[in-house]
């Protein structure tokens, strides 16, 4: 008759051993315990499975048809369940899994083939899925759960139900037509683009980028002029490449060729002058996301920022006026 059996692993194990040894005594001695409670899970196995397992005789054991048959399942149960024990340990450690990133376009040039390349390297048990969309969108898909983890630049007014970290600091340039008196310059004041038309972050779009360029003009002593405003960097660029006005723009965009437009760095030493590009995540993230911030804090940090950043500061005061 039959009996119901739980193939533990430690059974499974038992029975190995006796396989190997092809003696219950010396299976015993293995695996430090008495002969009679090992001879008596193994004959509560060969009830529970309705098949004998050994031969016995008084030199030892040897495995029948089904017992060899049994022992490569057993085998092979076995590394099946420590393959499963491994692998919810490396997800919970956030060493295997997907993690979900949005990003707006700008930022995909300089920084996430770094990431990527870093990830690959240092966790390659990772999947990390890129999705591109505005910065309010992003946020948005954050915030809901949709992306696990965002990339964007001097983000304002987020949910306080996202946690806000800034991985790399750049500096703010003169974005000018190439054809402007100044594009040719190694370095201008601000204070020169005084007389000069300006497309303008637009203040509901872009807040912290066209707060900081009224902020710093103003620290420079003017009012910028404006000609237009756009919703967008692409938008502020391609105003400047028209020839039309001029602008302040981070350094970094120059990674991007735009033709009709020359970026030249400002004398200024302003930390208004500079812009934070930030990475968005829920409090509740978990080891992956944490594991993947770690890394861009030590690598790809080190390969696009154009100052060091303390984790989860910001390179400029929030100022008022």
């Amino acid at each position: 008759m039959k009996e119901d059996i739980n193939l533990t692993k430690r059974l499974l194990e038992q029975f190995l051993v006796v396989a190997e040894e092809e003696h219950f005594g010396r299976a015993a001695e293995r695996l430090h315990m008495s002969q009679p409670p090992l001879s008596q899970s193994i004959q509560r196995l060969e009830r529970g499975l309705g098949a004998r397992l050994f031969e016995r005789g008084p030199g030892g054991v040897s495995l029948t048809p089904a017992g060899e048959v049994f022992a490569v399942d057993a085998r092979r149960l076995l590394d099946a369940q420590s393959a499963v024990i491994e692998r919810v340990r490396r997800v919970a450690s956030g060493l295997e899994g997907d993690v979900r990133v949005g990003y707006v376009t700008v930022l995909s040039h300089h920084y996430l083939p770094a990431l990527l390349r870093a990830a690959a390297e240092e966790l390659p048990g990772l999947r990390v899925h890129l999705h591109q969309d505005t910065p309010a969108d992003i946020a948005e898909m954050v915030r809901s759960g949709a992306l696990d983890l965002g990339f964007l630049r001097d983000p304002s007014n987020l949910s306080a139900e996202i946690v806000s970290e800034a991985f790399a600091v750049e500096r703010i340039a003169a974005a000018l037509p190439h054809d402007h008196r100044l594009a040719g310059a190694d370095v201008i004041d601000l204070a020169e683009l005084r007389d000069e038309d300006f497309v303008l972050p637009a203040p509901g779009a872009l807040p912290a980028l066209a707060q900081q360029v009224r902020l710093a003009c103003h620290d420079a002593g003017f009012i910028p002029r404006a000609r237009a405003e756009a919703d967008d960097l692409t938008g502020l660029y391609s105003y400047v490449a028209s020839g039309l006005c001029v602008s302040l723009l981070p350094d970094r965009l120059r990674d991007f060729p735009v033709p009709g437009l020359a970026f030249v760095p400002l004398r200024d030493e302003s930390p208004l002058l500079e812009t934070v590009v930030v990475a968005i995540r829920r409090p509740s993230a978990d080891a992956a996301v944490l594991r993947l911030l770690d890394l861009i804090t030590r690598r790809v940090t080190d390969q696009g920022s154009d100052r060091e950043v303390r984790r989860g500061s910001s390179p400029w005061p929030n100022r008022e006026g």
